[in-house]
């Protein structure tokens, strides 16, 4: 007997290079002394650099742990049937530590809290609440992936490209989302809202408070939501700061007008404490009928107890918070310029980024011909031939060939040296020196070739 129409059908994105990147890692995965040909993992962004904060931490509090406050167990407490709703303590801590991460400058009210497990489910159940099947909402290009999955797969809601271009570093435009607009229009698509990630995965870059501004009025203008998916929030290692979404409707004293009940923010722990396995996320939202709908759906996905509790004292503990923001932010920062440096050793650009875990990097002078096609023939060369996991740009919805999203979070050093090297290797063996001006055989620049020029500036976007 048959399955189902959404069991059965190909909507999931399995079949893109970002998934299949994943299997064929999965089938023979680096490692230095038992598998040293095997390949490299650099298309998963995840926080493996202050493990040993969180560590000590755990060490030096062993009655949490354990299940005990002041050296009593909670285990049946928190073995037993917990509501939906979620424990109050947990949610205390998360709104304060959302806060710290910003600044103070916002102040989040728990009741306004809906836990989800993961930003998967947050940002799912939101597009349940938000749009019917068959409506849109318009996503800033290059977008993470997993969108494709997570707000269309099972809602019936679709995505419809806001096209941004690396003239002025992928920022977005009014133009852009007016085009988006009207693309959605000419497709019998009703739009709901805008969905940006800010910080951008897979750009590694904040949003500027223009941008954030040209949302704002877009989204007033044709009264529309606003989700900012803020996973990334904590990942900021240089300047400019972090601005929320939450901070524009402050700055703009926007409480009093209905557009406070139509932004909504999608945040989790995965990325900024590296806790993707604890499978936490939430959705904070000003729309009380929103939080109420949320809540009973995110019954469908829960957070445990257990993992409440532990997360709770974690999170109250502010020496903790302020040492690991600190360290963390310290080491990405070197680790995102140690590659950075090794790409560049080789003739290879990065977009300039702030954030994130990832870099968002240029190969088009690498390409065969400028497209997708000549992109996919790249990426398979770098997967197979040089062991090394990125994801194609194309994945991502880019609309320019040649870009790709390389992680450089999930690894040890020693491993990204490997994989820094594997790439020296590979430009070498492809007619390119360690400048990156082409050597004596390969002269000949072909006329799609781009000049590598303004895409890394701090100049905002333009508003026409």
């Amino acid at each position: 007997m048959s399955l189902s129409r959404k069991a059965s059908c190909d909507s999931h994105g399995q079949d893109s290079s970002y998934f299949l990147g994943w299997q064929e890692y999965e089938k023979n995965p680096y490692h230095q002394l038992h598998n040293p040909k095997g390949i490299i993992q650099m298309g998963l962004a995840e926080n493996q650099l202050s493990f040993d904060l969180l560590e000590s931490w755990l060490a030096s509090n062993s009655d949490e742990f354990g299940f005990k406050t002041n050296g009593v167990s909670v285990f049946k407490e928190l073995a037993l049937f917990q509501d939906y709703h979620g424990l109050a303590a947990f949610k205390n801590a998360l709104v304060e530590f959302i806060a710290t991460m910003r600044g103070n400058k916002i102040k989040f009210d728990p009741n306004k809290l809906v836990l989800t497990a993961g930003s998967t489910s947050a940002n799912e159940i939101l597009m349940f609440c938000l749009a019917n099947p068959g409506e849109a909402f318009l996503l800033p290009t290059p977008y993470y992936p997993g969108f494709d999955r997570d707000l269309q797969w099972r809602t019936g809601a679709k995505i419809v490209p806001i096209h941004c271009s690396s003239i002025n570093g992928f920022r977005v435009t009014k133009s852009a989302l007016e085009q988006a607009y009207n693309r959605a229009q000419m497709l019998n698509l009703k739009v709901k809202g805008v969905f940006v990630t800010n910080p951008s995965n897979p750009l590694g870059t904040t949003m500027s408070r223009n941008e954030l501004n040209l949302l704002m009025d877009f989204a007033i203008n044709k009264n529309v939501h606003i989700v900012s998916d803020e996973i990334y929030s904590g990942t900021v290692f240089d300047s400019p700061n972090f601005i929320s979404i939450a901070e524009v409707v402050s700055h703009r004293k926007l409480e009093d007008n209905n557009i406070n009940g139509r932004v909504h923010i999608v945040y989790s722990l995965s990325k900024d404490l590296g806790l993707p396995g604890f499978r936490v996320g939430m959705i904070y939202s000003n729309n009380e009928t929103l939080v109420n709908a949320a809540t009973k759906m995110s019954s469908f996905g829960l957070i445990s107890s257990q993992t409440q509790h532990l997360l709770s004292h974690m999170l109250f503990d502010k020496q903790f918070v302020c040492n690991y923001i600190h360290v963390n932010e310290k080491r990405l920062r070197k680790r995102k310029d140690m590659m950075v440096a090794g790409f560049r050793d080789v003739g290879i650009r990065c977009l300039k980024s702030n954030a994130g875990l990832f870099c968002w990097v240029d190969m088009r002078h690498l390409l065969s011909a400028y497209t997708f096609e000549a992109e996919k023939e790249l990426w398979k060369k770098v997967l197979y031939e040089v062991g090394l996991n990125i994801s194609a740009g194309s994945s991502c919805h880019c609309s320019e060939p040649g870009w790709f999203r390389i992680c450089f979070a999930n690894m040890s050093e020693k491993t990204l040296s490997v994989a820094m090297q594997r790439i020296r290797a590979f430009v070498g063996s492809s007619g390119k020196c360690g400048n990156g001006r082409s050597n004596q055989r390969s002269t000949v620049k072909t006329k799609w070739v781009f000049k590598l020029a303004s895409y890394d500036d701090d100049r905002e976007p333009e508003d026409r």
